[in-house]
């Protein structure tokens, strides 16, 4: 445990952006899975609203610095190519 005051704060704020950076990576995966059930079940207009979901919440992950932009490139491409495989 710190003793400075300044450490302690350090403690603080670092727990809190944990919570955030865990909640932006999780939502993600959660709606790239939603969007490949979607996917598995053959709701082609269901999966367009998961797939557009699913986008957004990668973007959001790879602009504050969650995920690396190759890796966001390459999910997105993914999840399209499996969309358009549907059809």
């Amino acid at each position: 445990m710190p003793n400075i005051k300044s450490a302690k704060k350090r403690m603080r704020s670092n727990a809190k952006k944990a919570n955030v950076n865990t909640f932006v990576t999780s939502s993600m995966k959660t709606a790239v899975k939603n969007f490949e059930k979607e996917v598995k079940a053959n709701n082609k207009e269901e999966a367009n609203n998961e797939l557009n979901i699913a986008i957004q919440r990668v973007d959001k992950a790879m602009s504050s610095g969650k995920i690396h932009k190759n890796k966001a490139a390459r999910l997105k491409s993914r999840l399209t190519k499996m969309k358009n495989t549907m059809e």
